[in-house]
């Protein structure tokens, strides 16, 4: 352990960015956070102003250190955790994006999905890089951008440009920018992209050549916690290592020491994730899971992990409060919902841009089904909260169907933790015990102790473990017919909004 006192993880999420600076027994002492504008250039479509975000995050550097009375000197190391698969492509020189970052949830790279899939089928790299064609990975997203952004092939063919995640991106300029600039990606990230091999975690050529994207364009690929550099000079955290490094899903399966194969975590944000760990070897899903990299630490063998991805949960919460002004703000949904006794036959399913795991269908759209004239505001608020619940029960029969695990209990974190007439219907319709630690920012705690186990202030994963405490757990109360028919009836819903898409459709 150094003498230093802290280590500074920087979560960059889809609606904002935070620093958070933890402690040794890994408590949050201070953080700083800022929201980043979204934009919807057209139905379907999600961006994000890379430079804007880089500006948000060294705000909230300097609103963290500020709040515990701290400098660089007290820093021992630097995590970094993103978003992943949203896409950023800038010019080496200059450090100017060429374009607004196409954000994971974007769904304009359908066309592009197709035509790759027309020789091969959508599963034509799964073996390979662990998941079905979609617009979700980096892949589409960096081939639109080079397909439509006048100039930027020849400029990226010649070598001047870069691409990464928002982790790459704020690795790059936290370490100089275009004065040395370190481009640079972890295992984690990579694995999202559709462009590494997960076998031999290294960048596959013929995949590239067949997306016709340039190899010059990628960063290198680490381990999620080495020192990949240091903080410039000049900026808030001169000579500070940056030594940690995983996509905000892995972030926080780390974070909650789900280091067992078997154990799994689900985060409730934007969109919900769960991991569940499968050991040193990546396991092939047949019921519509991603087979991702879960972390590796510095030489040691990587883990893999089986992912379920839902797109929208907390944004759904979000669309009633902006887009109906259905709710003042996003926790007022609890109480609105928890006024009526049940959904009162309604069903939501937000397949805003799409379903994501288990089905994969890029064509389905939201439907709001089983609506009759006893229904109110309030029962589509409650039926937005258990449209999360459901999506998790798919997501983990898919799981648990193709690792032969039976899950014993589901650790959770993110925002919608707190919402916990969401939490007792989680543990209802799932059947199983859900935990909450007491230190809810996983994802950002996960990339502290990838960043201070690289540089000696944790000394591996028995200090994350050690850390980890429960905070609070709910235990299914719902009978085992009131599940099943609710389950039943969702699973309807969802066909619904099957095939919605078609030429004449946006």
């Amino acid at each position: 352990m150094t003498e230093r006192k802290y280590v500074l993880a920087i979560d960059q999420g889809t609606t904002s960015s935070r620093t958070i600076l933890f402690n040794h027994k890994g408590e949050n002492v201070s953080t700083g956070q800022l929201e980043h504008k979204q934009i919807f250039p057209h139905a379907g479509w999600v961006e994000h102003d890379p430079l804007e975000i880089w500006k948000n995050v060294r705000e909230t550097v300097g609103i963290a250190l500020s709040h515990a009375e701290a400098n660089h000197h007290d820093i021992a190391a630097i995590g970094i955790t993103n978003q992943r698969e949203t896409t950023i492509i800038w010019d080496r020189k200059t450090g100017e994006p060429v374009y607004n970052a196409i954000v994971w949830q974007d769904a304009r790279t359908q066309e592009i999905v197709d035509r790759l899939a027309a020789d091969g089928g959508v599963d034509r790299f799964r073996p390979i890089v662990g998941e079905t064609l979609s617009s979700y990975a980096s892949l589409t997203k960096i081939m639109w951008i080079l397909e439509n952004v006048p100039g930027v092939r020849e400029r990226a063919e010649a070598g001047e440009l870069a691409f990464g995640n928002p982790d790459t991106w704020l690795i790059w300029n936290l370490t100089g920018g275009t004065d040395g600039g370190i481009h640079v990606t972890d295992v984690t990230n990579a694995s999202r992209t559709m462009l590494m091999d997960l076998h031999t975690l290294q960048w596959r050529e013929d995949i590239c050549e067949i997306a016709g994207i340039p190899m010059s364009l990628l960063p290198e690929i680490k381990s999620s916690s080495e020192i990949y550099g240091y903080g410039r000079q000049g900026g808030l955290l001169p000579g500070v290592p940056i030594a940690g490094d995983l996509g905000d899903q892995q972030a926080a399966t780390f974070g909650q020491a789900c280091f067992t194969p078997g154990m799994a975590k689900n985060t409730y944000g934007t969109g919900c994730f769960m991991l569940m760990n499968t050991g040193d070897k990546p396991q092939m899903s047949d019921n519509g899971l991603i087979t991702t990299v879960c972390y590796k630490i510095g030489d040691q063998k990587p883990v893999y992990a089986l992912e379920g991805s839902i797109a929208v949960t907390g944004s759904l919460i979000q669309w009633l409060r902006d887009n109906l002004n259905l709710i003042p703000t996003s926790p007022d949904v609890e109480p609105l919902a928890a006024s009526v006794k049940d959904n009162g036959g309604v069903y939501f399913v937000p397949a805003f841009n799409g379903l994501f795991a288990p089905y994969w269908k890029g064509d389905a759209r939201g439907a709001i089904v089983g609506l009759t004239r006893y229904n109110t505001k309030a029962h589509i608020a409650r039926a937005a909260l258990e449209a999360t619940a459901f999506q998790t029960r798919e997501v983990l029969d898919a799981m648990e169907a193709d690792s032969g695990v039976k899950l014993g209990e589901l650790r959770v974190d993110g925002g919608m933790t707190a919402n916990n007439l969401l939490m007792q219907f989680q543990a209802d319709i799932l059947n199983t015990p859900v935990v909450l630690p007491e230190v809810a920012e996983t994802t950002a705690l996960g990339a502290a102790y990838a960043a201070g186990i690289a540089v000696g202030f944790w000394n591996g994963e028995q200090d994350v473990i050690d850390n980890w405490n429960e905070a609070k757990r709910w235990t299914p109360q719902m009978g085992d017919d009131e599940r099943n028919r609710q389950l039943r009836l969702w699973k309807k819903a969802v066909t619904r909004t099957f095939d919605w898409v078609d030429d004449d459709v946006l």
